[in-house]
């Protein structure tokens, strides 16, 4: 039996990018077949982590590192590490009195939702998030006049969903902390070079395990080796409720490691794979179209499509993800008219569907 008949599941198209609510990422062959070595053989654990860590870091140039649940995990993990500093009563009491060291400060533009607030992470770490500056702006003046005995570190979140204009870059921060004695914590889930951040100073880099390394559901954390003992160290306390399984460890390091010889897919490759899909898309009624970059600078590229006819942006996007097969394009923008489709993890045959889907729904109305 087909498995989404079998527990009634719908087809998707993930047009959308490496989402988490559509399971992220398309895992390789190669991936599979080290998670399925992870899950037939036993290990002890604790060294598992040590020893894949020690060789992740190698390969990408790191004191250390470590494989976590998720990017989520791992700013959970990283920050309460940071508080605790190794200390075992702070394992056991994550939350106490007695640690007072416990302020975060985040430019105010990246307290966002990306799935979970950033400041949910936070508070599950023990830490008292900080703002700095406005919704709008921050600058390094921002960050500096926030800082005081009681902050333990700064975290920076490089990602589309933060604000992009007016915002202090990711040297700036780093310059700030270290004037201070402070680790810089980038938190890079989706970005696409795992040594650029290091090399540049950030303390501790943080990525998802299932956005661009293709990987299965996991997280890593690059950084200074001391850094990285505290976060492992979390794993005996509040970091139980997330560990990670030995298979999605061990696939996660064959991940990264075909991931540096191989690179993702380039902005050029996008490009030629996009131009017969946005020629289609031109041919319906009513769209304007045309390819654009990833807002945050990725050279990621997708199809861009103002609907100027009867229907809206959104009316589409629900009518796509309530059809016979769920199309799910990139909504981020519909409420300003646009509708964005990734086709990262889209082939050919699935961009005729989709384009075969938009006429019918444009037509249909």
């Amino acid at each position: 039996m087909d498995l989404y008949e079998k527990y009634n599941l719908k087809h998707v198209i993930n047009a959308d990018g490496k989402m988490t609510i559509l399971g992220v990422s398309k895992v390789p062959d190669e991936v599979v077949a080290a998670q399925k070595l992870g899950d037939q053989n036993f290990f002890e654990m604790s060294d598992l982590l040590i020893q894949t860590g020690k060789y992740l870091a190698n390969l990408v140039g790191s004191e250390d590192a470590l494989v976590v649940n998720s990017a989520s995990a791992g700013i959970a993990q990283t920050i309460a590490g940071i508080i605790g500093q190794g200390s075992e009563y702070h394992l056991y009491h994550p939350y106490t009195s007695r640690i007072t060291k416990r302020e975060v400060i985040l430019p105010m533009g990246h307290d966002v939702d990306y799935g979970a607030p950033v400041d949910v992470m936070l508070q599950l770490a023990g830490a008292k998030m900080v703002p700095a500056g406005y919704a709008n702006m921050c600058k390094p003046e921002h960050l500096e006049m926030q800082i005081t005995d009681q902050t333990a570190a700064i975290l920076y979140i490089k990602s589309h969903h933060t604000v992009q204009k007016s915002m202090l870059s990711i040297p700036q921060a780093i310059e700030v902390a270290h004037s201070h004695d402070l680790p810089l914590v980038l938190d890079a889930a989706a970005e696409e070079d795992l040594t650029k951040y290091l090399k540049i100073g950030a303390d501790v880099v943080i990525y998802s395990g299932a956005k661009a390394l293709e990987g299965p559901a996991s997280g890593v954390i690059f950084g200074k080796s001391n850094y990285i003992k505290w976060a492992r160290l979390q794993g005996h306390g509040m970091g139980r409720a997330m560990k990670i399984g030995k298979e999605n460890i061990i696939g996660l390091t064959a991940a990264i490691t075909k991931y540096l010889q191989d690179g993702p897919e380039t902005g050029d490759s996008m490009i030629e794979r996009l131009e017969p899909f946005v020629a289609e898309l031109k041919k319906i009624p009513d769209f304007e179209v045309k390819v654009i970059q990833d807002a945050a600078g990725r050279q990621i590229y997708r199809a861009e499509v103002k609907p100027v006819g009867k229907l809206s942006a959104e009316q589409i996007c629900d009518q796509l993800r309530n059809g016979k097969t769920a199309i799910y394009a990139r909504e981020y923008r519909v409420n300003q008219g646009f509708i964005e489709f990734d086709i990262r993890a889209v082939d050919q045959s699935e961009m005729d569907q989709i384009v075969a889907r938009l006429k019918e729904i444009v037509g249909g109305n």
